[in-house]
């Protein structure tokens, strides 16, 4: 698990000066920081609303054991997500720059950038997502979690795009339901390990009604996904931009891992439906994940780079 975080990180990290390799393109300063923080807030939104989505789904498994249950990780997500947002918010003080020094924050304009604005609301968002977690009602949290999704539509589309409101709601959609994904997944790969000798049965039920959930996801991602790279690329210039500039470069090595995402989960839900031990199902739905952490981490990437020129 660190390797798999750490080859992760490495992906923001060192990305972009790879993805910018004879584009003759410039990225912002500090992508590669501004790539990992984002990287950070994605995941922890992903196991903040995967955990919620999967209490919700092991509570309609017919004769599931109630104990044991997972660990709750959405208190440390919680604080991953502060964190992240506290540093994204440092660099919109500065002009979406990389601060040197304290002197060069200018924490009250924060509110008068749009960059600003939103990083201090989904501090705000994680902050209440943790206390939610502690809270009687746990499931409370995806309350601030929307809020989070929702500024990280409104960030990627700017007003002086071609009807930003279209490209918020695509990303809305896309953003909820990859973190539902991703972090229900983790989730329910975790829940399966402890019920394996107590409830397995009940593990396979568990992971069979994730997957009639995740086939309905995986299609709003795609046609989401494909809508929003159009409005980004128009029809004629696609093929062209996926290998000559940047952002293509990272867009088409996310398409490719999702491939392998969707090859392993048709793998499980083979396994699930045909094989006489059920359980087999496990080892793709785990190489799954790790993959998903993968994309998690190229979608960081692509938030850093500089979009591509509509011809």
């Amino acid at each position: 698990m660190l390797v798999l975080v750490a080859v992760a990180a490495l992906v923001p990290l060192l990305g972009p000066s790879a993805a910018l390799h004879g584009t003759g393109e410039a990225a912002a300063p500090g992508a590669g920081g501004i790539g990992l923080l984002r990287m950070v807030l994605f995941a922890a939104l992903c196991v903040q609303l995967g955990g919620v989505f999967e209490g919700w789904l092991a509570r309609r498994v017919p004769g599931a054991p109630q104990e044991p249950s997972p660990r709750s990780w959405a208190l440390f997500a919680a604080g991953a997500g502060c964190v992240a947002a506290l540093g994204l918010a440092s660099v919109a003080s500065t002009g979406n720059l990389v601060p040197q020094r304290l002197s060069d924050m200018d924490v009250g304009g924060l509110y008068q950038t749009r960059d600003g604005a939103v990083a201090l609301l989904e501090f705000n968002a994680f902050l209440v997502a943790g206390l939610c977690a502690r809270s009687r009602r746990p499931a409370t949290q995806v309350l601030p979690l929307a809020a989070v999704i929702a500024a990280e539509a409104l960030r990627a589309h700017p007003t002086t795009e071609d009807a930003p409101l279209v490209g918020s709601a695509l990303t809305l959609v896309h953003l909820t339901c990859a973190a539902l994904w991703a972090g229900g997944l983790l989730h329910v790969l975790r829940r399966i390990r402890l019920w394996r000798r107590t409830a397995p049965t009940a593990g396979a039920a568990l992971l069979g009604l994730y997957a009639r959930v995740a086939v309905v996801l995986l299609a709003a991602i795609t046609a989401t996904g494909l809508w929003s790279t159009l409005r980004r690329m128009p029809p004629s210039t696609v093929l062209d931009q996926l290998a000559t500039t940047a952002y293509g470069r990272t867009l088409l090595a996310k398409v490719l891992l999702v491939a392998v995402v969707t090859a392993l989960a048709l793998t499980a839900r083979r396994r699930l439906r045909r094989s006489a031990d059920r359980c087999s199902a496990y080892v793709p739905a785990r190489a799954e994940v790790a993959v998903l952490g993968l994309v998690v981490a190229v979608s960081a990437l692509l938030t850093a780079l500089p979009l591509p020129i509509r011809w």
